[in-house]
């Protein structure tokens, strides 16, 4: 409890300039919590549904049914890499059956390389989605030790130049200034050492379903080439 007391005397004792410093690192540690909290709860939903719907893919045959279940699992990224190929495949296989065999001759259509397109367009559109407010964890990852670090040296250089007005030279007349300019490193390495760790899990995260979706990718490709685009 003392301990508690003397932090907040130091911290609330302060310049203004590290105190400035401290809040600036408090707000950074809060928001990055903030999206550490959302980003981890987006990503399992993400990995928890994908799963759910391969599953479901492969178990069912009717390419229309597995598009009907997949508008209950729009926070799935592969779902939606599915919905973007089929809908174009549906597309392509509309207008074939609405041409001749003259007008599919001198007509072209598109084909394998239409869908490939859309699911790749959906693909990078979910990436991106996952993918949002990392940059953020990263800055406060790299930027908040180097605040701190401004703010301990700020103080430091304070508390250095007060002895020109004591009597004495002694450690003790600095020693109260150097212990609130350290808080401010210790405040940012707080803030960077969770942000660091998180940008780092959901990165991997990331990556695994961005290899899920390019691997049903080359699936549904290898399907639609097989059954639907001969």
């Amino acid at each position: 409890m003392m301990g508690e007391e003397s932090l907040l005397s130091m911290v609330f004792g302060s310049g203004p300039v590290v105190q400035g410093v401290l809040y600036l690192l408090i707000f950074f540690s809060i928001a990055s919590w903030a999206v550490i909290l959302n980003k981890a709860r987006r990503v399992r939903t993400a990995r928890r549904l994908s799963e759910r719907f391969l599953e479901y893919f492969w178990e069912t045959k009717n390419l229309s049914t597995v598009h009907d279940r997949s508008q209950d699992l729009k926070a799935s990224p592969v779902a939606q890499v599915f919905r973007a190929g089929y809908q174009e495949l549906v597309r392509l296989t509309r207008a074939r059956q609405a041409k001749t065999e003259t007008d599919l001759m001198s007509t072209d259509l598109g084909g394998v390389a239409n869908v490939e397109r859309a699911m790749r367009r959906a693909a990078t559109q979910e990436l991106t989605d996952l993918e949002q407010s990392l940059t953020f964890l990263a800055t406060t990852a790299s930027a908040t030790p180097f605040i701190g670090l401004f703010g301990t040296v700020w103080g430091i250089m304070n508390a250095f130049l007060g002895l020109s007005t004591t009597q004495t030279s002694s450690i003790q007349a600095v020693a109260p200034g150097i212990a609130e300019a350290l808080i401010a490193t210790a405040t940012g390495l707080f803030a960077a050492i969770p942000a660091v760790v998180a940008y780092n899990h959901f990165s991997r995260q990331i990556r695994v379903l961005a290899a899920d979706m390019e691997n049903f990718a080359f699936e549904f490709l290898n399907i639609a080439e097989r059954h639907f685009l001969k």
